[in-house]
């Protein structure tokens, strides 16, 4: 499996930053190649997406989700990946980290993976998420809820 590791200071206080991610139906719009998410309930999602140049779908699973902390997933068919994001706050905004794993398919993504293109990819993920939520008073939405173990914990324990 291929690693990144990914980190970008946004101008926005964590809760605007954190808001915005849960939003998973926006993600084609800093996402490249990523054509639709679909949100099937609170701890599931269905991707689809131009991986190079063939459509993949896929499913994933929200293992861990905490309010203003992290967004952990992996995927339950389909393309082979997990991760998590998490968020810190700075100075001047908010640090978002993604780590992902994910298994290269085919040649093409092989070749791809082994040269950076993966790290690059994200890169630029993190720069347009920056550009969508900068200067944001408030994300477009949100979801605060907890998710434990990829089952949703109820929001009143203490």
């Amino acid at each position: 499996m291929a690693t990144i590791e990914k980190s970008i200071e946004v101008g926005v206080p964590v809760p605007v930053a954190y808001g915005q991610w849960t939003q998973f139906e926006e993600f084609p719009r800093f996402m490249s190649g990523v054509k639709e998410v679909r949100q099937i309930d609170d701890s599931h999602v269905h991707w689809v997406a131009e991986v190079g140049g063939e459509t993949r779908e896929w499913d994933a699973e929200i293992v861990e989700q905490e309010p203003d902390r992290v967004i952990a997933w992996r995927s339950t068919s389909g393309t082979s990946n997990a991760g998590r994001v998490a968020f810190e706050p700075v100075e001047r905004g908010t640090r978002v980290t993604v780590e992902m794993e994910h298994e290269p398919e085919g040649m093409k993504e092989r070749i791809g993976s082994f040269f950076g293109a993966d790290e690059g990819q994200v890169e630029d993920h993190l720069e347009r998420f920056r550009e969508l939520v900068g200067g944001r008073e408030m994300p477009t939405g949100e979801w605060r809820g907890r998710i434990e173990s990829g089952d949703v914990v109820d929001d009143d324990r203490s």
